[in-house]
This record gives C-alpha cells, structure tokens and sequence, in this order.
C-alpha cells in the first residue's frame, strides 16, 4: 500500500506540455493600440504580481497592462477582450497525451489529486472545461489565493482542501516558481518532470538547484506509486 494519499500536480508544463504565448496576444495587443513587443514585456516583468491578483480583476489587469505598454484603450475595448484573453491562454494550453490516464490510474489507486497553480485569472476561467477538470479533488488557483508558489500558503491549502498531511503528498512539477524546493520544505516529496518538451518551457523562477528525484512522464508518476521506489519525506522536528 502507498505511503501516500494523495499527489499535486502543478499545471503548466507538467500536466500540460511545454507553453509558449501563440499570435493570439500580439492580435489582443495591437486590437487596444499597444505594441506586442512592449506588451510582453509587461507580461513577462509582472508575471508574480499579476498571478497574486495585484492588479484586481481580469479586464483591470488587462487594462493595465494595455497601458504600462503605451496602450490607452478605452473601458468598452477592454471589456470586450476579455473573453479572447482567456481564449489565447487556452489556445497556448495542450494537456500531455497521458495527463487523463495518469490522473484516472491514481484515482482508481485511491489517491487524492489536485493542482496548485501559479496562474492569472484565465486559468480558473477555462480549467473546468478541460478532461483534466473531473479528475481533480482539489484546484488551487495563486491569483484566487494572493500568494504563489514557494509560499508555503499556498500548499498547505491544497492538503487542507485534500483533507491530507503535507507528508502524505508526493508533488509533481516542472520546477518553475521554485515549486519543488517549496514543496520539499512543508513535508512534501518533490518530484521534477522532466520532459523532452520542456527545453521550450515559458517559465519563470526555475528551480535549478533542485537535485531530487525526477520522471520523465506522467505515466512513470504512477509506477513510482506502484513500486514505492521513493519515501516520503521526514518532517523536520521543530
């Protein structure tokens, strides 16, 4: 029997393949009379602050980055952009071809799933919808929370809402965000995915001095479960 009830996965990169921005932004950015250049160099400076909901809603962040980029759009425009902001970040969005079996094999295990993201409000807009949706027991949004990942907060929510210790989570991701090392420090195994793919990977904070344990599927995530090939990790006494 696994030593663990439950695995989190992160979101972009791990149960999706690798992202990068698709000619959809630049088609938003010049729509609001801005530069798709300077455009994403708003969204790559203000990636955290954006994924905490620093900016306030999807049109506010919008809006703002519109005009940080030289952009004066009117109300109305942005508005009516909104819905093809969260249509670009799904159209960058392509789940990995074993995302579903894997997440099915650990729920007929009996394991707890979830995702922690450190994401902007698209995600939480179109996440629900993919095949993924049904297969998770918990979705853990930073923009919804206001912190991101290694801010122990944000996965001490997850094992909350799993109803799980952190010691009982093994964790799956890419290593951006700094996300293994932070899921290492609350208790829980970090286990990086290392994908072919991923040498292409939109990502910011990359965990490099990660030395853990690493697969290079989803799929290989379960027979590590299966084979009980690593431990959970000791909780540090205080």
């Amino acid at each position: 029997m696994s030593a663990y009830r439950a695995v989190v996965f992160d979101f972009f990169g791990t149960l999706t393949r690798a992202v990068q921005r698709g000619p959809q932004h630049a088609e938003i950015a010049r729509a609001l009379g801005a530069d798709p250049e300077a455009v994403r160099g708003v969204l790559d400076r203000t990636f955290r602050a954006r994924a905490r909901g620093r900016y306030g809603s999807a049109e506010a962040t919008l809006r703002w980055v519109i005009e940080q980029a030289g952009g004066r759009p009117r109300p109305s425009q942005v508005r009516a952009l909104v819905p093809a902001r969260i249509n670009a970040l799904r159209a960058d969005t392509k789940l990995r071809a074993d995302a579903v079996s894997a997440l099915t094999a650990l729920r007929r295990r009996g394991l707890r799933t979830a995702v922690i993201s450190d994401c902007t409000h698209e995600l939480p807009a179109f996440l629900p919808q993919l095949p993924v949706a049904p297969l998770l027991d918990s979705t853990i949004y930073s923009v919804r929370l206001g912190v991101c990942k290694p801010d122990p907060r944000i996965y001490l929510a997850a094992c909350e809402e799993l109803g799980v210790t952190p010691a009982e989570c093994l964790y799956v991701g890419d290593g951006g965000s700094n996300e293994l090392t932070g899921a290492g420090a609350v208790g829980m195994t970090p286990v990086r995915l290392v994908a072919p793919d991923l040498a292409h990977h939109l990502v910011y904070d990359a965990d490099t001095n990660f030395a853990g344990r690493t697969v290079r599927s989803l799929t290989e995530v379960v027979s590590l479960i299966d084979h009980s090939q690593i431990a959970p990790t000791a909780v540090a006494s205080r």
